[in-house]
């Protein structure tokens, strides 16, 4: 795209999120903040973990998708690929991207400037919306397939820090990115390979983690 000037269009949901916070913006962001449901594990010990099967993982709270990005959504694999993608996408260092859990899928990014204000979107979770906004850009059509916000039933928006340990497909995947070269690759196809494993029920869900650790470790 750079050789040929030619323009990224987002339509990952939150990354089209942080270009819609940045649109009309003069000078660079200081932080983005890519949110996540969190999947239908979020509070799960790693005893719990151990037990998790392939039908409980492939039920997401939020979102309708496909086998593969349901059961990344739910070690967080996913968001840890959103991390990289993120940083290449808006060219951000990694110590300026943070995930925060946001159960409720409302919030899909924000942006922090450097005076402390910060930007969101917010909309009901549906991958609609991103994907026509990139096909009409930069204009803005109105769909009575999207549904609106009803805030007399959104009351509550709550945020709260990932866990790094008990979800470490998220550590792994911004440690790849950090180290740069073939390592994002090696953690997308052991990932690749490990998800497959779990849906054949040939391991266990937090042994996905641990294949993807052991990739990158050789």
């Amino acid at each position: 795209a750079k050789l040929s000037a030619a323009q990224i269009l987002p339509i990952d949901s939150e990354h089209s999120a942080i270009w819609q916070c940045l649109r009309g913006e003069t000078q660079p962001a200081a932080q983005l903040i890519l949110t996540a449901s969190g999947g239908p594990f979020c509070h799960y010990s790693p005893a719990q973990l151990d037990e998790v099967t392939v039908e409980q993982a492939l039920k997401h709270p939020s979102w309708q998708m496909g086998r593969k990005v349901t059961i990344d959504s739910a070690t967080l694999m996913n968001k840890g690929l959103e991390v990289i993608e993120a940083h290449w996408l808006f060219n951000m260092s990694f110590d300026s991207i943070k995930v925060l859990i946001h159960p409720q899928s409302i919030i899909h990014s924000m942006v922090e400037f450097i005076d402390g204000s910060i930007k969101a979107q917010l909309s009901y979770p549906d991958m609609r919306l991103p994907i026509q906004y990139a096909l009409t850009y930069p204009e803005r059509l109105p769909n009575p397939q999207f549904p609106k916000l009803d805030w007399g039933i959104i009351n509550n928006l709550s945020f709260e820090q990932p866990d790094f340990d008990t979800f470490s497909c998220l550590k792994l995947a911004i440690e790849a990115g950090r180290k740069g070269g073939t390592y994002p690759a090696v953690v997308c196809a052991a990932d690749e390979v490990a998800v497959e494993l779990f849906l054949w029920q040939r391991i266990k869900f937090i042994d996905i983690a641990h294949l993807v650790g052991q990739a990158l470790e050789q």
